[in-house]
């Protein structure tokens, strides 16, 4: 059997990054950046006012108060979108609003709040507080310099990404071309959800599930029917899957038993396998192969084995495939709630939640079948072979996606 981090590194290592298209901003969210990005601009492209007020020059105005107001001719208003008014001169300002530029010779905007407005004399402003220069500008440039580079190659495109991409003009980027991912479930045991279950049948739900997994990852999932534990309907729907999908994610089927027939259909169509057994738990039963330059991984039946099998080996691969850098679960430093025990010679994934006090909790029974312990858990503690955990310990969550 191999180790994790083995089997992770030639899965990697021979996986090379899709080409990339030219795809409009609007259609990139969850993509991966395929070249890096630099501002074509400064951001803010201008000097501006950060809020609703009145810019001034601060010369003059640094005693201002409420007891001793300083008095300002109002010229004319500027809202956002507009050019800026006329340069100031001496004992003028300017109304303006949030985002609206500068005019010349103006150092400061005085807050609406801070003036008072005769009604007698509605075009004079009375500056009731201190002034100093630059109180509530936003400078040229500070936000982000005329080339700086705002996104590398490898990034994801997320809600913030994209902001700062949409702010500095950019409506086209190079991003790696979104997998194709086939999801295929073996047995004849399974029944599509909303069927009728015959006795000795189960509902099949790791599709749905590796579907869920497989998005948020920026692939594209392609869900076909469930699968006979039959050498030509495996065969069949093998190719059907190859025909069409950069990676095909098999479930069941790829054991030793009379009824696993994953691996040999997958080499009759001329796949080469890599290697089929990982020194995990659960999930020991996992397999890679190569068909050309297209993947197959085939998971175990089990939900938690397929789940904890994808998570740690399927999906670094699919981020790889689209040229990511950071393909690691997201770590949460934590203490342990309670005692944990593996007696085993494999790395035991053990499901836990997170408690509002930073505890995690292992939850529910750890077998490889049980589902209502995943469906509450946070995410995964990789505890050593023959290792015995007292609460209290501090430990890493390697938490769900």
């Amino acid at each position: 059997m191999l180790s994790l981090e083995t089997a992770r590194e030639q899965i990697l290592s021979a996986i090379r990054p899709l080409p990339a298209d030219l795809v409009p901003l609007t259609r990139t969210a969850g993509s991966w950046l395929a070249a890096d990005l630099a501002s074509p601009l400064d951001l803010p492209p201008f000097d501006n006012s950060a809020m609703d007020g009145y810019a001034v020059s601060s010369a003059g105005l640094l005693q201002a108060s409420a007891s001793k107001p300083m008095p300002l001719r109002c010229r004319g208003e500027t809202p956002a979108g507009d050019v800026p008014g006329p340069a100031l001169r001496a004992g003028e300002c300017w109304r303006i609003f949030t985002g609206a530029p500068l005019p010349a010779g103006a150092d400061a905007v005085v807050m609406q709040e801070d003036k008072r407005i005769d009604p007698a004399q509605p075009e004079t402003v009375w500056v009731q507080d201190a002034v100093r220069p630059w109180d509530n500008v936003r400078f040229r440039g500070e936000d982000l310099k005329a080339g700086a580079v705002i996104a590398r190659s490898g990034e994801r495109l997320n809600f913030a990404k994209l902001a700062v991409l949409g702010a500095v003009g950019l409506d086209k980027i190079s991003v790696t071309r979104r997998p194709v991912v086939g999801l295929l479930a073996t047995g004849n045991e399974l029944v599509e959800p909303g069927g009728e279950l015959a006795s000795g049948q189960i509902f099949e739900s790791n599709r749905l599930m590796i579907d869920a997994l497989v998005r948020t990852t920026g692939c594209e999932p392609v869900i076909y029917p469930i699968v006979r534990d039959e050498p030509d309907a495996t065969r069949n729907a093998l190719a059907e899957a190859f025909a069409r999908c950069e990676v095909v994610i098999t479930t069941g089927g790829v054991s030793v038993g009379a009824h696993d027939h994953v691996k040999a259909a997958f080499e009759n169509l001329g796949g080469q396998l890599e290697f089929w057994k990982i020194a995990i738990r659960p999930g020991k039963p996992f397999v890679w192969g190569r068909l050309r330059e297209r993947n197959l991984f085939g998971l175990p039946g089990n939900p938690v084995s397929a789940a904890v099998t994808f998570l740690l080996l399927v999906r670094p691969a699919l981020i790889r495939l689209q040229g990511g850098t950071d393909w690691n679960l997201p770590v949460t430093k934590a203490t342990l709630a309670s005692p944990v025990s593996n007696p085993g010679q494999r790395r035991h994934f053990v499901r836990v939640r997170m408690d509002e006090l930073g505890g995690a909790v292992p939850v529910g029974l750890q077998g490889s079948h049980v589902l209502s312990g995943l469906a509450e858990a946070h995410g995964l503690l990789d505890v050593p072979p023959a290792t015995n955990w007292e609460s209290g310990r501090p430990v890493e969550v390697l938490r769900f996606p």
